[in-house]
């Protein structure tokens, strides 16, 4: 069982990888390479740094700003070496969901397959991307942002919250799991996500829109390829092994 579903998913993350690689590198790097400019510095000005190495499909809200007078933090060189660490991160971190997809399947009870895949992933997207930006946008360089421990905390109650809910609306299906479930997914929210400092932005909102739509719809992929991904791996792995029984 273990070795079933580690395979199935390092199958899953590798073809999402591929996928959500190709489209980040042709859909939203050219624009976060756009934004850059927006956050060089001024003649005689120290640089801020950028921790947008990750792909977006990792990180929506994944850069900070450094204090005036830090250190800029590393990054990787354009060309080659940017390309090669986004596949690389994307490839962590598709095969990182894919287990994490299977274990609660599993868990759940529920025999993996291309539908079963397709909708928990579905549900992953909406827990880990979807809902978050719906108070945290997808982020470029260079736009203003409220303090990174407040986002990731935020963060980690809006999709905890979401997952729970979707889990009482979808599993436990009756109806104080269901008020339960619409309480959990709307909280953050009413809450509200922190607020970015009271200053203007120097990226364009138009490239900042564009951004923040490019990188769901990527995410959107990314979740569905690991989704059926794993659902269809599990199976032939499955069908493998009772062949060779």
């Amino acid at each position: 069982m273990i070795l079933r579903l580690l395979s199935a998913a390092l199958a899953a993350g590798f073809l999402a990888a591929i996928v959500a690689t190709g489209l980040e590198l042709s859909l939203t790097s050219p624009l976060i390479v756009a934004a850059e400019r927006y956050e060089t510095p001024a003649p005689g000005q120290a640089a801020q740094g950028t921790t947008r190495a990750l792909p977006i499909v990792l990180a929506h809200s994944g850069h900070d700003h450094a204090a005036p007078d830090a250190a800029p933090d590393w990054q990787p060189a354009p060309g080659f070496q940017r390309m090669a660490f986004t596949g690389l991160a994307t490839l962590v971190g598709g095969v990182g969901w894919a287990l994490i997809l299977g274990a609660v399947l599993i868990a759940l009870g529920r025999e993996p397959t291309l539908q079963t895949g397709l909708a928990f992933a579905l549900a992953g997207f909406a827990s880990v991307s979807l809902a978050p930006a719906l108070g945290l946008p997808p982020e470029l360089p260079g736009q203003e942002a409220a303090p990174i421990l407040a986002r990731q905390a935020w963060w980690v109650m809006t999709a905890a919250g979401t997952a729970m809910g979707l889990y009482l609306i979808g599993v436990r299906r009756s109806l104080i799991a269901i008020l339960g479930g619409l309480v959990l997914i709307v909280a953050p929210h009413v809450v509200g996500a922190p607020p970015p400092p009271d200053t203007t932005s120097a990226v364009p909102a138009a490239l900042a829109a564009q951004f923040a739509a490019r990188s769901l719809a990527v995410s959107a992929v990314f979740w569905t390829m690991i989704g059926l991904g794993f659902g269809w791996a599990w199976q032939s792995f499955g069908s493998a092994g009772r062949r060779h029984a």
